[in-house]
């Protein structure tokens, strides 16, 4: 539930936060976008495997390499100490990537398959769901912020007409954020379709 005290003529207070609130929905949308595969290498894949190195704790990738795309389905792993390379190779390994790393004693490559048209269709499905779901968390936080308006109105702290702008405002809004997904996902699309 969203925290916001309605303020009779504050509508522009109302909207900065209801955007606030949506911004964290698109910012939870695009780190699902980067993790769908497209047909380009993107380091973003591999960043977040968890490697433990020298007995401790797993940490990310990122955090023990230097990570690169240097071609379209090429990713190297340069780790900041050799001497982890195995271990960087074991959590690449057991991560659910389901990519084969090639150790030269100094980096990791990794080589990304040629996709399938119908595993390009499985991540459109996969993206398609991803939107939905999007589009869920922004039209939750509509509904909260409706809620707010409409117990002000109720309790007689707003007017009827000063209810009635943020009405609209909430829907110009919502209806702003939800075509930015949209496109967001259009664009994802035709880089996952491109071959």
């Amino acid at each position: 539930m969203v925290e916001y005290n309605v303020v009779e003529n504050d509508t522009k207070g109302f909207e900065t936060a209801m955007s606030a609130e949506m911004d964290k929905a698109m910012r939870h949308f695009e780190r699902e976008l980067v993790t769908i595969r497209t047909g380009r290498a993107h380091t973003a894949m591999i960043e977040d495997i968890k490697v433990s190195c020298y007995g401790q704790a797993p940490v990310p990738l990122k955090t023990v390499a230097a990570l690169a795309a240097p071609d379209v389905r090429l990713l190297t792993v340069q780790p900041w100490d050799v001497s982890t390379i195995e271990d960087i190779e074991k959590g690449i390994q057991a991560s659910s990537v389901g990519l084969t790393p090639l150790n030269d004693g100094k980096v990791i490559r990794l080589q990304l398959p040629e996709m399938s048209s119908q595993r390009r269709e499985e991540l459109v499905k996969i993206l398609h769901k991803k939107l939905e779901e999007c589009r869920i968390a922004v039209r939750n936080i509509r509904k909260d912020f409706q809620n707010l308006s409409r117990d002000a109105k109720r309790n007689k702290t707003i007017s009827e007409d000063f209810f009635n702008r943020l009405e609209d405002s909430v829907k110009k809004v919502t209806d702003k954020y939800v075509s930015q997904a949209e496109q967001m996902s259009k664009q994802k699309e035709k880089d996952i379709r491109i071959i």
